[in-house]
């Protein structure tokens, strides 16, 4: 995957569980491994369904640090009786880095197999990453999975009163905006800045949006030219159309910068970004996305011809989605559709509406034994 990704596919092929794979990954961590499954309703609901029934699940990652480092990152988690689970294997290996060493750990059931360098102990309900995070080869990657975000913007909840929050990773909701963007005022001004021009550009006539104090709650105040007025008008987010609400928050969402300490949110997740902006925003929501993917990898879906269909937008960043039987298959765009694309017989948008952006089956096979294989090593 590139540093800007679009998943293309029909309803229920998966492109939302793809992402939720990595938000559960991001949750477990950043709150803890019970917190993630009840919120996904519990071991027996997140586990895989087949028909081998099996009371397990797995994910595994291959990831780049931002210093080039290369490294894995896996989990396997069982059911027990009566709704528990436990951690069966966990395993992170990372190659040496520019400026630090590698290293590598391997966890069963609550025991340290192999730890080096030496680890604290391990326990069985929780992922041991988040105790390794203490030791210096495993912070970078503690640091870059569990600041991912993951977004469905509700205007609804950018509009309510909110409480006053730190504002370091914006809710998967947008329900804390006020807190992020006074953060983001704070430790990186020159985002915020380019979160107010984007939107004046969806917008036009809206020339700042800033964090306002009710009491003990929080708010936006947006400042807006008006015909005849001197200064701009100012309006609370109550008044504030949901395309305006749901534009600020996914603006708000790829320019955000984490604690300001480090590297930041390494990776943004958004579900339809275009939803109730008109056609003609879409040109500077893909302006925004590009600039923002220069600092982070950003995955998108959408079912937006209009979208697919901006000059600037590559091909090489749509990816084609498909469920088989099940399985969620998800690659490049296949030969055939790639050859139209070349000969510009339809457009990525036309392609989209007449269901004939498919993903590279080929493709997806091959890469499915890499990793098989880079797994099974990873084991031995």
């Amino acid at each position: 995957m590139g540093q800007l990704v679009f998943l293309v596919g029909l309803n229920g092929s998966g492109k939302s569980n793809f992402l939720d794979a990595l938000r559960f990954t991001a949750d477990s961590l950043r709150t803890s491994l019970d917190h993630a499954l009840r919120d996904r309703g519990g071991i027996h609901e997140v586990r895989r369904r087949s028909g081998g029934h099996p009371t397990h699940f797995g994910i595994s990652l291959q990831f780049v640090l931002p210093d080039g480092a290369a490294g894995s990152y896996s989990f396997e988690i069982g059911a027990m009786p009566r709704g528990g689970f436990e951690v069966g294997r966990e395993q992170c290996i990372i190659a040496p880095g520019s400026a630090r060493p590698g290293g590598r750990f391997d966890i069963r059931r609550g025991r340290v197999v192999l730890s080096d360098p030496r680890g604290p102990a391990a326990a069985a309900d929780r992922l041991y990453l988040v105790n390794a995070s203490g030791l210096e080869p495993f912070r970078p990657v503690y640091d870059a999975l569990s600041t991912m975000g993951f977004y469905n913007i509700n205007p609804q909840k950018m509009r309510d009163l909110q409480a006053p929050d730190p504002g370091v990773l914006l809710a998967r909701d947008g329900g804390n905006i006020a807190g992020v963007l006074a953060h983001l005022e704070a430790v990186a001004p020159e985002e915020k800045r380019r979160v107010e021009e984007f939107l004046n550009r969806v917008v036009p006539g809206i020339v700042g949006v800033a964090p306002k104090v009710m009491g003990t709650r929080e708010t936006l105040e947006f400042r807006q030219e008006v015909a005849g007025a001197r200064h701009p008008w100012r309006f609370p987010a109550a008044s504030m159309s949901d395309g305006t609400l749901r534009a600020l928050g996914v603006l708000v969402s790829v320019f955000q910068t984490g604690d300001g300490s480090g590297p930041g949110v390494r990776l943004v997740g958004i579900e339809e970004p275009e939803v109730v902006l008109h056609p003609a925003a879409t040109g500077v929501l893909l302006a925004a996305l590009r600039e923002a993917s220069k600092t982070k990898q950003i995955l998108v879906t959408s079912h937006s011809p209009d979208l697919l269909d901006e000059p600037e937008l590559e091909t090489s960043s749509i990816l084609a989605v498909v469920a088989r039987k099940g399985e969620t298959i998800i690659a490049p765009v296949d030969e055939a559709g790639r050859e139209t694309l070349r000969q510009q017989l339809y457009t990525p948008g036309e392609l989209l509406r007449l269901d004939q952006l498919r993903p590279d089956e080929a493709f997806h096979e091959r890469e499915t034994r890499q990793l098989t294989l880079f797994v099974e090593d990873a084991k031995r």
